[in-house]
């Protein structure tokens, strides 16, 4: 029987090959020496496991921590704060995590119906005990790595299994959310969707309550209370962290601005310093030298 403590050596070699990004679509590893400062990131609809150490990730005024054994999951595209908490050289913070698509749950869902129950008020992320069943396919969607020739037969075999034992496991809720064609959080995160991958065109917050199936106010209110941001502020957040991500790559400052969607240099540089405490030119200059950059991911 697979363990948490088997799981260890396995991200750690892992991490040593490929880094945060693996092979495999949407399956990130995560280490670290030593707790962390503040990590602003967008989650995609995901699934976390910490196997060793501790971190906590904050929408708004709340907070959700996780420890060795516990996970998180993210149940639409959502900017979060986090920080990992417990971490050190002798036993690092150790974790990975494994985008949900939408389109996986539903296909699970719609063949096993009756044997789920009903999902509850929406919530957008959650956190808790997992199952101790998910160890071994995670294992072996690990171990996949070492093994290319396999990958295309067996990867979605075991992702399918993975979301199988996540919805009937303590975070299935959630899940089950975002699998549910027309429920309040799949018509949500459809816009929360539409807005990270069209960050740079302007914002019609009538497109999106259209594209939710909701009256613009009715939108506007539920899209507020799941992600406690406007629709506006949600993209000025997911503009400013593809800023980031394009500033770590050495791009000049001026043409960052205008390719995440700001018109203006001088309200970018103002936006940005007041979501990274310094202006775009010297956060860029002050990531790149780090030595190992902040985990984005959970």
């Amino acid at each position: 029987m697979t363990t948490l403590a088997d799981l260890a050596p396995l991200i750690e070699r892992q991490f040593a090959r490929f880094g945060r990004e693996t092979p495999i679509d949407g399956l990130l590893l995560s280490r670290a020496d030593a707790p962390s400062g503040l990590i602003r990131s967008v989650y995609r609809p995901s699934f976390c496991l910490v196997v060793q150490g501790a971190k906590v990730s904050m929408i708004g005024e709340s907070a959700f921590h996780y420890r060795a054994g516990e996970g998180l999951l993210a149940s639409l595209d959502l900017p979060v704060t986090a920080r990992i908490l417990e971490a050190s050289t002798e036993r690092p913070y150790l974790a990975l995590s494994l985008a949900l698509p939408p389109a996986e749950v539903t296909a699970l869902l719609s063949e096993q119906a009756d044997s789920l129950s009903e999902p509850a008020s929406f919530a957008a992320l959650g956190a808790g005990r997992v199952d101790p069943a998910l160890y071994d396919p995670l294992r072996r969607l690990l171990a996949l790595l070492d093994q290319p020739r396999d990958r295309p037969v067996l990867e979605p075999l075991i992702r399918r299994e993975i979301v199988w034992r996540l919805l009937g496991g303590p975070l299935g809720v959630l899940l089950r959310q975002i699998g549910t064609k027309d429920s309040q959080a799949a018509r949500v995160a459809r816009a929360s969707a539409f807005i990270r991958n069209h960050h740079a065109e302007p914002l019609r917050v009538a497109d999106l309550a259209r594209l939710a199936g909701m009256s613009v106010p009715s939108f506007h209110r539920h899209f507020k209370a799941v992600t406690t941001l406007t629709p506006v502020q949600f993209q000025k957040q997911i503009r400013l962290q593809e800023a980031r991500r394009r500033l770590l790559a050495a791009e000049e400052v001026a043409s960052v601005g205008y390719a995440v969607g700001y018109e203006s240099p001088s309200q970018f540089s103002r936006d940005y310093r007041r979501l990274f405490g310094a202006p775009p030119g010297r956060d860029g200059a002050a990531i790149r030298a780090r030595v190992v950059p902040e985990p984005a991911l959970p």
